[in-house]
């Protein structure tokens, strides 16, 4: 009997850490703004492990990724999440590419970046789990590409400000 080809470990990691996130983007009024920052300062990070970790040695091949987040949902998703974050959403960004033509400062949203993440994963989660492992594999492949062009470098940012956000609370609560 032939074993089905199975997707390696890191790529079913990620897959999960992807569905964890959507999840907690989609349960969003469980959360107050300190619980979200907690939660997506531990899951950001493993997400950015497990991304680099991933193999990226696919040739590249054509294949058609579910584009399931429709823009309504996008926006509802940034709306509750700007919601929760209060006055602590927009935060300056150095790492903007228009920051290279401005000569002030350019004030982005943790909600916006945690929407941009959203609609990467969830498209990725919708388009894996009907697909055949070859197919799930190229996806995972097209997933990194947009790791290293666009949605890296959102991670890191969106993790910049909530970390800031994060270390203002503790300030606040323990006073030496």
């Amino acid at each position: 009997m032939n074993n089905p080809a199975q997707l390696p470990p890191n790529s079913l990691a990620f897959i999960a850490l992807a569905n964890e996130y959507c999840q907690t983007v989609e349960n969003i009024r469980d959360h107050d703004r300190d619980s979200l920052v907690s939660t997506m300062l531990k899951l950001l990070p493993r997400l950015y492990i497990v991304a680099t970790d991933m193999n990226d040695s696919i040739e590249d091949a054509y294949v058609e990724i579910q584009f399931a987040l429709d823009e309504q949902t996008y926006d509802h998703a940034r709306e509750l999440i700007s919601a929760v974050m209060g006055e602590t959403d927009v935060y300056l960004e150095v790492f903007e590419e228009d920051m290279k033509y401005s000569d002030t400062p350019i004030a982005v949203t943790v909600s916006e970046n945690l929407a941009d993440l959203y609609q990467e994963f969830f498209n990725l989660v919708y388009s894996v789990k009907d697909a055949d492992t070859e197919a799930q594999t190229q996806l995972l492949h097209l997933c990194k590409e947009n790791f290293k062009d666009y949605w890296g470098q959102t991670l890191c940012n969106v993790m910049r400000a909530l970390h800031a956000i994060s270390c203002e609370n503790l300030n606040d609560n323990n006073q030496f």
